[in-house]
């Protein structure tokens, strides 16, 4: 019993923080606010259909790498920008490892965690062998929604060092895997060590901006 309100009190409040999210039209305003320019360069990690390189683009005009390993949505994408030099589309995406995985779809919600009845093997690139590969020396943007897998991949960005070259990180936690309130306090912990909060709705969006008097 005391595990089912647990559960019922934790989905509460996240209920709130959506409410919360979408009255202060966090997806129109926070989620696009930077100090960006022609010259930046942002991530896009779990482009889904791109529409969030969309809006990035019509406002700066930067460069962005989108990472979209599911392959109906990464041709989506492909044929969305296929005129558009300054926006990258890549079939894969970026994690701790590289390595081939099991994805289980559905919509903006395909999981390499959550289960679901269609599933599709995708290829996944260890991050910092992306970046260097690509002789990228900085990011200004990085933003992270890969249902799960974020956790990974921030736990080996900061492992080998490259999160004080991330200005922006916008990640959306999300609670179905194992540990993940403890795992996302631990993350935070070692973020707070270079980058500072800009916006927490927990488990829906948060920004941290890299603070140069820590570093």
């Amino acid at each position: 019993m005391l595990i089912y309100w647990s559960h019922k009190l934790a989905a509460s409040s996240r209920e709130k923080m959506v409410t919360l999210w979408f009255h202060d039209r966090g997806n129109q305003t926070k989620r696009l606010d930077y100090d960006l320019n022609e010259a930046s360069v942002v991530f896009d990690i779990g482009g889904y259909e791109g529409q969030w390189a969309s809006d990035i683009f019509s406002k700066y005009c930067c460069i962005i790498y989108v990472f979209e390993p599911v392959k109906a949505y990464y041709e989506f994408i492909h044929n969305r920008f296929e005129r558009n030099d300054r926006i990258i589309v890549h079939p894969f995406g970026l994690a701790d490892k590289s390595e081939t995985a099991f994805i289980f779809l559905d919509k903006d919600s395909s999981s390499l965690y959550r289960r679901s009845m269609k599933v599709e093997q995708v290829q996944l690139v260890r991050a910092i062998d992306f970046i260097e590969q690509n002789q990228i020396s900085s990011i200004d943007l990085m933003k992270i929604n890969i249902e799960g897998g974020e956790y990974e991949l921030l736990e080996h960005l900061i492992a080998c060092g490259f999160i004080i070259h991330i200005k922006n990180i916008q990640i959306q936690f999300h609670d179905f895997v194992d540990d993940a309130e403890k795992r996302m306090r631990e993350i935070h912990n070692q973020l707070e060590k270079t980058h500072h909060l800009t916006y927490h709705y927990p488990f829906v969006w948060e920004n941290w901006e890299y603070d140069e008097s820590k570093g």
